[in-house]
């Protein structure tokens, strides 16, 4: 358990919740899968360092571009428990994740650039379409998705 520390603002479930726009059984979900951590009153009752908002709109910012809440945690993990996290914490996340971000938004916008083709042309068909799987490549793998992790 985080032990109590000089300087920290701690916050309730229900503030962080309304301040990071999510429900209070999400910041109890994040805590079961180690993004956040909170620390216990004498009543028994959570209470979250202040700075567990910006972990909350880190971790909201890496769903909304498909980083999966295993690589956020990894990400986390790198970062200082009991001190706050600096800026020159946040860079490094930031640096280590710049290549997978950028192979990533460049396949979003080939997809997003064939799609419209794709549908347009009627052929519904996955096995043989040139703009989603040209000569059926992905189909030597098996059946089901390729190319979303």
């Amino acid at each position: 358990m985080p032990q109590i520390q000089e300087g920290v603002t701690w916050l309730k479930p229900g503030q962080v919740a309304e301040r990071a726009g999510v429900a209070v059984s999400t910041l109890h979900y994040y805590e079961g899968l180690g993004l956040i951590q909170s620390r216990r009153t004498a009543g028994n009752r959570r209470e979250y360092r202040r700075d567990t908002l910006r972990v909350l709109a880190f971790i909201r910012a890496a769903q909304r571009v498909g980083v999966s809440l295993d690589q956020v945690k990894e990400a986390l993990e790198k970062l200082p428990r009991e001190d706050l996290p600096t800026k020159r914490d946040w860079a490094r996340i930031s640096r280590e994740w710049r290549d997978a971000l950028t192979e990533r938004i460049e396949y979003l916008t080939a997809l997003r650039d064939r799609f419209s083709d794709c549908i347009g042309c009627g052929c519904l068909s996955l096995k043989s379409c040139p703009y989603s799987n040209p000569d059926d490549i992905l189909g030597l793998d098996g059946q089901g998705a390729r190319r979303f992790p």
